[in-house]
């Protein structure tokens, strides 16, 4: 998979919350804003989302990386960092 850019991080993260919610409208989100909050999306819509963007961006997402999306931006720039780093970044030091 080829590194994401900002735009295109952001792009995947709304057309993926729209495939869930398709009326979200992205003009009540402010830049730090909760996107789940403003959106109104529940614990499943929520994991929904998360599948949605591993399965579209090839990234693993787990549990743990949650709070780290929390707004539209901050999960874009998720995307972008997991995008570049080297596929091993979980394998244990050798």
């Amino acid at each position: 998979m080829k590194p994401l850019t900002d735009a295109e991080a952001l792009s995947v993260v709304k057309e993926s919350i729209t495939r869930i919610i398709p009326d979200a409208d992205f003009t009540l989100v402010e830049a730090d804003d909760k996107f789940r909050d403003v959106l109104e999306l529940d614990s499943l819509d929520f994991l929904s989302l998360v599948e949605l963007l591993s399965e579209r961006t090839g990234i693993r997402i787990d549990e743990e990386d949650y709070p780290e999306l929390t707004t539209l931006s901050d999960t874009a720039r998720f995307l972008v960092d997991r995008s570049t780093e080297p596929k091993d970044r979980t394998s244990p030091a050798t």
